[in-house]
Formats: structure tokens, C-alpha cells, sequence
């Protein structure tokens, strides 16, 4: 009976953990059925104005192809797309320009 309470609780442990760790990643997440748009072209016109442009060219890439979305514009219009907007570098800053 003990092993069954056990056992009971290790799986709803794991499944707080799987249910928190999609809410994280949502953001993060490309649907397969979505077509791949072009990350080079969206990102050179995103980073033409950048001071530091291949610094900002390799920031959008890596977030074009995890997120398949680049803002509009040279800069903000983050909120058309939220992926891109939530992702952060190791210290807690924008990731994406």
C-alpha cells in the first residue's frame, strides 16, 4: 500500500514538472504545421540600422528560427510577436533585437 502512495505521488511530481516546463517553453515552441519564413532577409531588414549589425544579425537569426517570427520594422512592434519578445539571454536582458 505504501509503495502504491509512493508511486502515486512520484507521478504527479513528474507531471507538475511537465505542465510547468511546456508553460515555460510555450513561448519557445514552433508549430510543425507552420511554414518556415526567411530569417535572413526578415533579419537583415530588422538589424539595418543596428550600430553593432552582425551582433544584431546573429541575436535575430537565433531568435527568427526558434520563435519563425521577426517584428516588423527596425525596432520594437515586439507584441506581434511574443516569443520574440520573451527571450532572454543568461542574464536576464532582451535576447532579441
Amino acid at each position: 500500500m505504501a509503495t502504491n502512495k509512493a508511486l502515486t505521488l512520484v507521478l504527479v511530481i513528474l507531471c507538475f514538472v511537465l505542465v510547468h516546463e511546456l508553460e515555460t517553453n510555450s513561448g519557445h515552441l514552433v508549430t510543425a504545421n507552420a511554414e518556415k519564413i526567411d530569417c535572413k532577409s526578415k533579419c537583415a531588414y530588422r538589424c539595418s540600422k543596428a550600430g553593432w549589425h552582425k551582433l544584431c544579425l546573429r541575436a535575430c537569426n537565433t531568435c527568427c528560427e526558434r520563435c519563425n517570427c521577426v517584428p516588423p520594422g527596425t525596432a520594437g512592434n515586439e507584441d506581434v510577436c511574443p516569443c520574440y519578445a520573451k527571450m532572454t539571454t543568461h542574464g536576464g536582458r532582451h535576447k532579441c533585437p
